[in-house]
Formats: structure tokens, C-alpha cells, sequence
């Protein structure tokens, strides 16, 4: 990380020279590990038109296509979040109103670094201007002057309710002083309005519109990650990312479970299982019991012990030298409200006595060779497809990047999701994740946002009966693998070919 005097050194020479850096390239600047003077001094060099530094500025000089020699192969992984030590569950409305304020304080501290929060204000201080009003403001409102001058407004709260009316769609915002109804009337802005969670917390900037009875939405700022450079580790060590094994199910994909477990264990005879030195698994490794209605039915293992304990016999054939971190989902022993603490050891059926095999809660950070990857179930997954238009459970990527620009694993309140009225909200993302890895709803689906790599990991499940009643087409069998000195990801497919 570079020093604030080569910031500020880097700073004054652009400034000297007629540029602007805009903040989000200023963000990337400032998590580099290179002479930042140097770099900005290569941009300007290169820049031809504007006087505006942006991202794409940054990573050209940074990272023209150029690969330095990879060190030798190392393998060095850290936990960086684990939710378990600070699971400590609240009671009734009082655990929730804390939970909540958790929310809007951890958030309204990432939305602070965006230069719009300068000119943010109380809910109640706009409501107590008015719409159009030309008067003095209260005295000590802060933004009054500027926001007089804008001819605009700029606050920030809870998403409490989205609501289509006929003249676009309605918005509810709440903060500590009071809620405020506010109108998306433009396309633009409707789009926008569109693709929040609900109960995320969201910056907006109203203004005063013809046609639109109250404030209309001008521009809606989600959380967001900036876009960012991710970190790559200095060797050519591969992760593999899986999740949704569903032991104990009749649908539960054995046969190609065992040709991928046989594959790790191949060492030498296979380039890429060489350098495979991580192992991510994303929870549900049993489907559990009494889960859904008439569950039993589906069952070859009548009881969590005997599904748990098959598992950590099957999880005990991957080679020692892999290590392996493992989270819990929505059918394993334990809580189900998130966030969801580690396996209980007494049910683990013997997981605890893998030696290179990690539990950790859901979610959980680690950082694999120094690059940051967040583990999440995703039971989340299911409220975001269900309220956001334009989703499906075909292209989970497509919600997982809706969590990403809420900052939050699971924003809404009251869905299919139990969540826990925890004193702190731990599903904000307050780090930035280099690869967002995530399973749950069987569908393996890879893209990229904003620098992160999203991985949905699919399933080793086959297609249940639900699964049909909804329309699900999972795609299971298939491991995905990611080179985390280019985080270049590539799937494995274990189904055999007929």
C-alpha cells in the first residue's frame, strides 16, 4: 500500500500539470503497490484527450499486458472474516431496530467516500423545505446552500418499499429523522429504482419536477465496490470452487462427486491439478431433513448424522496437501438465519477430524495467495430474483452483482431469507472481494463486475421435482476452477459425454 506523501506528491504533480483524477481512479491509485508518482506521470504521457484521470487510465499503465516471471508456487491462505465469534442473537424488535442501525452505519460510512454524500441531508430537513421552496432553510441543516443552489437534494436511508405507479415508480427512504415518498419519472431513473434490493440503503438525489406530485428521483447511488484492480497471487496456484453437494438426496450426483474427487487426487498426471492448492465449498453438503414438505420422500438417508457422516467420508479423499474451507448453507445442522455460524461439531459426522479441511461460517472472507475471496451461500439469491425485473435463476451472476452494488449479502427483510437480529449487521461488504463465490440455487454461472470475479458454483445435485415445478435447469457436475495469478476461471465438467 502506497504512503500518503506519494499520494499527495502524485496529487500536486497531476494538479501542476491541468488533471483531475476521479475518485474511483484515486481509490485504485491509492491500493497499488508501485510507485503511484510514476504512474501517474505515464498516464499524462499517454492521455490525449481529456484532463480526466478514470479507471481504465490507471489499469493501462498498470497492467499493459505485461506478465512479470510468477514466483515459485506458494500456498498461503488466511481467514480474514469468520462470523461465529460474533454471532450473539438479539431478541424480537429491539434485536432488529439494532440490527438495522448496524446496517445504515457500516453503509452510510462506504457511501461517504462518494463525492455526492458532501451535499447529503436529513430526510427531515427536506421535508421540513417543502417542495419548491424558495425560504430561508433551518438553521444548522447541512447542505442547505448548496442544495438551494443545485436546485437539488441529496439524501440517503432504508429502502423501505418500491412501489409501480402510474407515472413511474415510488420510493420510500428512511433515516433516522423520519421517511420520505420520493418518484422515479424519468426511464433513466426508473431503471435505476428498479434494480435496488429492498431494504438496502440507498443515496438519492431529488429534485423538483413537472408532472411529479412531491420530489422526483434525478440519480439513485447504490453503495456499489468501486472498480478496482484485484489482487492476483504471485504464483500459478489454482482455486477450485464448488458448493451444493446435497448428500443423502436420491438426486445427489455420487458417481460424478467420486470421478471429481479421483481427478484431485490425480497429482502428477494432470497440469492443472498440479497447482491446485485451494478447495472452496459452498454449503448445503447435505440435503438434511424436514427441510420442504414430503422431503422424505427424496431421501436415501433418513437422518442428518448418517448424510454428515457419508460426507466427511467422501471430503477425507481430497489429497492432504489441498486445503480446504468449508461453509454451511440453508439444509446443513445449525442455524439457518444468516448469518450462520460453523458446523456444530457434535453433528458434524467427523468433518473436524479432516486435517487440511477449515469450517467457517456463512459468509466468510479468506484470502487465498493474498487474493480476497468471499464465501457466501446465497440464500439471498432468491428474494434478489424474485423482486428484481429482468432476473432469473438461469443467470445468478446477474443477482449476485445486485448484492454487489447493494453491499450488502442479504439486504431484504421479511422474504424467503431468515435473518437473525444480530447487534451488528455482518452481511454489509466491507471489503471488496476479488472473487465472489456463492452456490445455492444449481446453476453454475461465471462473470466479472467492476474488477471482481463472480462465480456461481452450480450443484452436484440433479434435477429434484421442485426444481422442475419452478422451472429450474440446473447445471450440475461441473467444478470451476480459477488461476488466481490471472483469475482467469475455467469450468471442469465431470458429467460423462454419451
Amino acid at each position: 500500500m502506497v504512503l500518503q506523501s506519494e499520494i499527495v506528491n502524485a496529487l500536486s504533480y497531476a494538479t501542476s500539470k491541468g488533471y483531475q483524477i476521479h475518485p474511483d481512479a484515486f481509490a485504485m491509485l491509492k491500493g497499488l503497490e508501485t510507485d503511484v508518482l510514476k504512474a501517474v506521470q505515464e498516464i499524462i504521457k499517454q492521455k490525449k484527450q481529456t484532463k480526466m484521470i478514470v479507471v481504465d487510465d490507471v489499469k493501462n499503465v498498470v497492467n499493459p499486458g505485461r506478465q512479470e516471471a510468477l514466483a515459485p508456487v506458494e500456498q498461503i491462505a488466511k481467514v480474514l472474516v469468520d462470523p461465529t465469534p460474533n454471532v450473539n442473537t438479539g431478541e424480537g424488535v429491539d434485536g432488529y431496530a439494532l440490527l438495522f442501525k448496524s446496517r445504515f452505519e457500516k453503509t452510510m460510512r462506504i457511501l461517504a467516500q462518494r463525492p455526492d454524500s458532501k451535499r447529503m441531508t436529513k430526510i427531515s430537513t427536506v421535508k421540513q423545505m417543502g417542495k419548491g421552496s424558495t425560504g430561508p432553510r433551518p438553521a444548522g441543516a447541512a447542505g442547505e446552500r448548496s442544495l438551494a443552489n443545485a436546485g437539488t437534494y441529496v439524501v440517503s436511508g432504508l429502502l423501505m418499499s418500491r412501489r409501480t405507479k402510474k407515472n413511474g415508480i415510488e420510493l420510500e427512504v428512511d433515516d433516522y429523522t423520519g421517511r420520505l415518498q420520493v418518484t422515479a419519472a424519468s426511464e433513466d431513473a426508473k431503471k435505476q429504482a428498479a434494480n435496488l434490493a429492498l431494504d438496502q440503503v440507498v443515496m438519492l438525489e431529488l429534485e423538483n419536477a413537472k408532472g411529479v406530485q412531491g420530489l422526483a428521483i434525478k440519480n439513485v447511488f447504490s453503495p456499489d465496490i468501486p472498480d478496482h484492480l484485484p489482487n492476483k497471487s504471485r504464483s500459478e496456484a489454482y482455486a477450485v470452487l464448488i458448493s451444493d453437494l446435497h448428500v443423502g438426496s436420491k438426486y445427489f450426483m455420487q458417481q460424478e462427486f467420486l470421478r471429481f474427487l479421483d481427478w484431485l487426487a490425480s497429482g502428477d498426471d494432470d497440469d492443472v491439478v498440479r497447482k491446485i492448492k485451494f478447495l472452496c465449498i459452498g454449503g448445503d453438503l447435505i440435503d438434511g431433513i424436514g427441510i420442504f414438505p414430503n422431503q422424505d420422500k427424496e431421501l436415501l438417508m433418513m437422518n442428518a448424522a448418517a448424510q454428515m457422516a457419508h460426507t466427511a467420508k467422501l471430503l477425507s479423499k481430497i489429497p492432504k496437501h489441498i486445503k480446504t474451507f468449508i461453509i454451511p448453507g440453508n439444509h446443513d445442522p445449525g442455524r439457518r438465519a444468516l448469518p450462520q455460524p460453523i458446523f456444530p461439531e457434535a453433528t458434524s459426522g467427523g468433518l473436524y477430524n479432516l486435517e487440511n479441511c477449515t469450517m467457517l461460517g456463512n459468509p466468510a472472507y479468506i484470502e487465498l495467495n493474498g487474493v480476497k475471496v468471499l464465501m457466501f451461500h446465497g440464500q439471498s439469491l432468491d428474494d434478489v430474483i424474485a423482486t428484481t425485473p429482468g432476473m432469473s435463476y438461469q443467470r445468478p451472476a446477474e443477482a449476485m452483482k445486485v448484492l454487489l452494488k447493494a453491499r450488502h449479502l442479504s439486504p431484504t427483510y421479511g422474504g424467503r431469507t431468515p435473518v437473525a437480529p444480530e447487534s451488528e449487521d455482518m452481511m454489509v461488504m466491507t471489503e471488496v472481494p476479488d472473487i465472489f463465490h456463492a452456490g445455492h440455487v444449481h446453476v453454475t454461472d461465471v462473470d466479472s463486475y467492476r474488477g471482481t470475479l463472480v462465480v456461481n458454483s452450480g450443484a452436484w445435485q440433479a434435477q429434484t421435482k421442485f426444481q422442475q415445478t419452478m422451472g429450474i435447469t440446473p447445471s450440475p457436475g461441473i467444478a470451476i476452477v480459477v488461476n488466481l495469478a490471472t483469475l482467469q476461471p475455467f469450468k471442469q465438467d465431470f458429467n460423462l459425454l454419451l
